[in-house]
Parts: structure tokens; sequence; C-alpha cells
């Protein structure tokens, strides 16, 4: 998913939420649909707007249309108290408004984003993010470069524009800095090995010759001499000695400072971050003993169902043995960068031709797979969206870094996470949802978009899409864990070493990378099962409810109508719907 500067998320990704699905405020105003539908657009809209101008890097890279490129976030601690007072002038507005009447409403959609927007982003102030921003997953290095592959040119307009954002990053980069070294005087630091990995990044980023580095993309996409020329100078005058300032800060200043405990409870008010981050991730109030326990069950569920296919169809049910054939056996395995790119983009293919038999609504934005820029080595795959406008496709960006360490069954596994039946067809229809306001492609519910990824990864099986049963089993084999190992490093006390000798017995390959991903993104690997469980748990409930009216296509129509909104909301949605079937069973089919 797309990483987002500039609100205070260590999550990384712009997917906002919190505990309840709306609720009536304890003095509502009088239940008027028509006056609380335009008193909740226009907040909406306003915070739209808010929203593009204070961070329109990330507004655009959402998929909305903007008007300019020539803005960049003001990163600096004022910039951030600024947005904070909106919030909290629209929370203080929001609570005034009664959402009872909108029920049925495209506004009753719109109240629960800004409702779940405000709510997370007030609660996770706690954590003050903004005061260790080092990340190797989705720090400025990577949202920039990113950009920059995406930064309109081609004509006078768009060139003066690039170049006007541009020469503002050495700014943004030496407020980093700053707010980097308040964070150190006030006990808030980055965990030392992940200053290292995102060191090596940018490190690596800086040595590259200048026509490669990742910021060289808008002169390399425009066939301008004069503005090619002025975007050489730009990057080897300005941008990259800022870059080569901001090393030198990590290596001899930062780094020496850094913490060495990798739980986000071992900072100041930590456990109360990771309490409003796990609630900004799932929408839900859960205690982290619960969570464990939940993904502890459902490894154990996922373990006999591997059993029974190894017997099955391997010879054993030992899942030892079960795991060392699916890591070891040739036949599992890539030889080649080329080899790998073609294998996802062949199950992104199969996918997409099945899916009319499976869901009423499809996608118009396509999808199309990149590779990483190398630069970012291990970084894990991920899907960015499809601009609203159609300039852009859904893009998948797959790592290509040492393809002899990766599995075809992992692979196709997260192909169909990420694309069909996956993110993308989620987020495109979110994004074509006719009368949608805006804001649902600004915010939303992490647990819903990574639960729907989840869930896809159980329903490309039943679509008949894994070709091998190494596959079906490496698709149970990590499943659950995720909620087990989070709260494990991050409450529990578990070292990064029980951290990846755990992620290893999920049959996670990358485990090392997977630890420090947990590290620096706390609570965001709970969203994936609990969002999951929770589709999976209304699914049966629909087919229990409504027996021979169950319609699957109906059902996944109903679960994606709405965009990512809070579970507490889609339950609703979903028994709503239910209730409505059952009071016509009278009907004929």
């Amino acid at each position: 998913m797309i990483a987002v500067r500039g609100i205070g998320l260590l999550t990384g990704v712009l997917l906002l939420a919190a505990s309840a699905s709306p609720a009536r405020p304890q003095n509502p105003s009088p239940p008027s649909p028509v006056d609380a539908a335009a008193r909740v657009t226009r907040l909406a809209d306003e915070y739209v707007s808010e929203f593009t101008a204070a961070f329109p890097e990330s507004a655009f890279l959402n998929g909305l249309t903007l008007a300019h490129h020539d803005g960049l976030t003001d990163n600096s601690l004022s910039g951030v108290a600024a947005w904070r007072k909106h919030e909290d002038r629209w929370w203080r507005e929001l609570g005034g408004i009664d959402p009872a009447p909108l029920w049925g409403r495209p506004e009753w959609i719109t109240y629960g984003f800004l409702r779940e927007a405000l709510e997370s982003s007030r609660a996770t102030r706690v954590c003050h993010a903004e005061l260790f921003p080092v990340n190797q997953l989705s720090g400025w290095h990577v949202f920039y470069g990113q950009l920059a592959s995406v930064q309109p040119v081609g004509s006078e307009a768009h060139r003066a524009e690039a170049l006007a954002r541009w020469r503002k990053l050495p700014r943004f980069i030496d407020t980093e800095i700053a707010n980097l070294r308040e964070g150190v005087k006030r006990g808030y630091t980055t965990p030392r090995h992940n200053v290292e990995l995102t060191l090596g990044q940018i490190q690596a980023m800086l040595g590259l010759p200048a026509k490669e580095s990742p910021f060289y993309s808008p002169a390399a996409r425009d066939s301008t001499p004069a503005f090619r020329s002025a975007w050489a100078a730009l990057l080897a005058e300005e941008i990259n000695p800022a870059i080569a300032r901001y090393v030198k800060f990590l290596s001899s200043e930062y780094l020496p400072k850094a913490r060495s405990a990798i739980a986000i409870s071992s900072q100041p008010s930590g456990e109360r971050c990771y309490a409003a981050l796990f609630r900004s991730t799932t929408s839900l109030d859960r205690p982290p003993a619960e969570t464990f326990a939940l993904g502890q069950k459902r490894v154990a569920t996922h373990q006999e169902q591997m059993a029974e296919i190894g017997r099955a169809e391997l010879g054993t049910g030992d899942l030892t043995v079960l795991r060392a054939r699916v890591d070891t056996d040739p036949a599992n395995r890539f030889h080649s960068k080329e080899a790998l790119l073609a294998f996802s983009t062949d199950a992104v293919a199969r996918a997409k031709a099945v899916l009319p038999k499976w869901f009423g609504r499809l996608p118009k934005a396509e999808a199309v797979i990149r590779p990483q820029p190398e630069y970012l080595g291990a970084a894990p795959d991920q899907y960015n969206s499809a601009a609203q406008d159609g300039s852009r496709p859904g893009t998948f960006m797959i790592s290509l870094d040492h393809p002899e360490q990766k599995l075809r069954s992992k692979a196709e596994v997260t192909a169909f996470h990420e694309v069909y039946p996956g993110h993308h067809l989620q987020i495109a229809l979110a994004q074509e949802q006719p009368g949608a306001h805006p804001i649902s492609q600004l915010v939303g519910t992490t647990a819903f978009v990574e639960g729907w990824g989840r869930y896809a990864e159980q329903l490309a099986e039943e679509m008949g899409l894994y070709t091998t049963p190494f596959a079906r089993i490496g698709r149970r084999s990590w499943p659950g864990h995720g909620m087990v190992v989070d709260p494990g490093v991050h409450v529990f006390g578990w070292s990064r070493d029980s951290a990846i000798s755990y992620i290893r017995n999920g049959g996670w390959p990358e485990a090392e990378a997977m630890a420090d991903r947990i590290v620096v993104w706390p609570g965001q690997l709970t969203a994936y099962d609990t969002g999951a469980l929770e589709i999976l748990a209304l699914r049966e409930e629909a087919r229990r409810e409504l027996g021979e009216r169950f319609d699957i296509r109906e059902f996944h129509d109903q679960v994606l109508a709405n965009g990512a909104i809070t579970l507490p909301m889609l339950r609703q949605v979903i028994e709503h719907w239910i209730a409505a079937k059952k009071g016509s069973s009278t009907a004929p089919p």
C-alpha cells in the first residue's frame, strides 16, 4: 500500500480507523436527514480540501485528481500542530451531528470515514511518530521515490510545477533532521537496526549514477533538453547534497543514540501508543492478549489443514517435513528475475479471467506489474492504487531481489492478495463507486483492506487458482502468525531473534525482513487476520441465514460496495442486507 507522510502515523499507510461504528453523540441535533447530510458533506469537503492542501503528494498518490503538482508537505512540528488544530475543530463539529437519520444514504458512509479518520489520528498522537520517522519501509526516501516516478511532466506547466516542488525537498530533508534531534531530546528514537537498514538504502540511492536515481524519473520521462538540464542540476546541486547531509546525520549523530529495544512499549507512553495503533489499524477495541490467543487458535486450525493436504497429496502429514519440502523443493523455486516476474504476471491473468463467476461488479481500472527499484532491496511487494482520472493503472510493485530465495508458492499467494481478487479489485471498485465522497480515497480501515487481501488468498483456492499443493499449504502457513508475533514483540517482550524464529516456523522465507517490518509498523500485522476472520464470519452468517438464496457474487458485491469502512460498519451493512433478503423471501428468486 502507498506510504503516507505528514500525519504522524507509524503504520506508514494512508489507512486510518478507530474503534466504533458511527454512533449517536450525547447532544444530537434534530434528526433531519437533509440537514445532517448537508453538514456531513460540508465537513468532509473541508477535510479533503485541507488534506489536499497540506499533503498534496499523498492525495495524488491515493488517486485524487489535483489541479497543481507543485506542493510539498510541511513536515515541521508547527505544520503538524496546524493540521491537528483542523482535526480538533472538525471533531467538535462532527460531535453535534446525529448519524442515525443518515442510514441508507451515502452520507452515512461519509460520516463513518470522517469520524474514524479524526478519532484515529487524534488517538495516535500519543505515539509522537513525527519525532522518529526513520523507516526502511515508508520513510521519506521511499515515499518520494514513488512520487518521482509519477510526478506529472510533459507540458510547460507541469515542468515548472515539478521543478518548484522538488526544489522544496532539501528543506523537507533538513526539517526531518531537526525533528529527529527533537525526538532524541524527548526520548523517541527508531530502533538501531532499522536505522541501519534505512541508512543502507539511502546510501545505495546516493551512490547511483544520476540517471539511475529514482529522483531522476521526471527528467527521464520528459524529452525537453532545457528541463533535463535543469533537473540534473537540481539533483546534483541541491537534492543530493541534502540527502548526503541526512546520511551524515544518521550515521554520526542519530545511530549512536537510537534505541536498542525494539518494542514500541519501550518508548514514552508506549503501551498506550500500541493500543491506539491496534485500534487504528483494526477499528476494534481488543486487549493484546485476546488478539494473541485468537492468532494461536487460527495457527492451530491451519496446521491441521496443512497436515491433511500433506497426507492426501504429498504422502506425509508431518509439518516439519512439509515445511522443508515447501522450502527446498527445486520445483518451488525461481532461477531468475525474469521467471519470477513472468510467473506472477501469469497468476494475475488467470485470476482476472475467472472473476465474473465470483463478482457481479468488476473494476474498469487495469492493473500492471512492475519491478521494485533495486535500491530498496528486499522491501516487501506492494500495491499502489490507480489514479481516479485514469491517468495511471493500479500497480503491483514486486521485489525481484534474490529470486533464487523466493518461493513460487508464496509468489502465487502474493499475486492473488495484491491484485485479483485482492487489493486491486477492492480498491479500484471503491474508487469507481458511484456517489462515493472523495474522502473514501484518503482514509479507510487497514483491517478491511488487508483483511480483504487475506480473504482473497482463501478465495483464490475456492476459485481453483493455485497450481500446486505447495501453494495451498503455503497459503495456510502464515495466517494467524501476525496476530501472535506483533503483540509478542510490542507488548510481551519478544526479542528480534524470537520473532524471526516464529516467523520462519510460519513458513515466511524472508523472516528477518518481516521482523524488521513489525518493529516499525506496530499493530499493522494484526489487521490481516482480524479483518479476514470478520469477513469469513459474515459470509458464514449470510450463508446460514439465507440458505439457497445465498449468492457469493452478491455477498462480495455487498462487502465491497462502500470502500474500506470499519469492521463494525461492515457488520451493520451485511446484517441489514441479510435481513432485507429474508424479508423478501416470498418473492421469486
